[in-house]
Order: structure tokens, then C-alpha cells, then sequence
């Protein structure tokens, strides 16, 4: 993939999302009505790096102990997903 390093790119949103030199992209939601909504933004920097900022809304339960139960299962795929994106992001030797 060949990244531009000035200017737009080509997923840039081009208008107020770009500010102080970073071009974001327009946000991909998923939205579960009344349980959970996820929302995703890929972004590069004024220096140059991308990244993937994510926002993730959850309703939880109304019990404490469920409720915590659940935060225990979503910091542990939010761990994993983490992990994994940035295993692949890894440079491999010889490239």
C-alpha cells in the first residue's frame, strides 16, 4: 500500500475531521440499538503514524456483579483485539 505522506489521502474524511496537520477518516459505526455501539476511526498524524482509534459503548447489566463480569469479558477482548492488531502490525525479519 503506498501511503502519501502530505495531504489527503484517499480515506481522508477532507473537511473538519482533519485538524492541526492529522487526516481522519469518516467514522464506521456499528450500532446494536439499545445494547452496544462501536465506532471506528482510522487516522494519520501530523508525524506521519496511523492508527485506529475505536470507541465502544456497552450497556451493562443492572446487577454489580453482572455488570463487572461483563467489564472482566470486554477488557479481555478488547486486550486480544488489541494484541492481535498489533502483532500484525509487527515488521517481519528480511522485509
Amino acid at each position: 500500500m503506498n501511503r502519501r505522506p502530505a495531504g489527503h489521502t484517499e480515506w481522508c474524511g477532507r473537511d473538519h475531521r482533519c485538524n492541526l496537520g492529522e487526516h481522519r477518516s469518516e467514522e464506521i459505526v456499528v450500532d446494536i440499538a439499545g445494547r452496544a455501539r462501536a465506532v471506528l476511526v482510522r487516522v494519520r498524524t501530523a508525524a506521519g503514524r496511523e492508527h485506529a482509534e475505536v470507541r465502544v459503548r456497552v450497556a451493562l447489566a443492572p446487577t454489580e456483579i453482572a455488570a463487572r463480569r461483563q467489564l472482566v469479558g470486554l477488557l479481555g477482548d478488547v486486550r486480544h483485539a488489541v494484541s492481535r492488531a498489533a502483532i500484525a502490525a509487527r515488521p517481519r525479519p528480511g522485509r
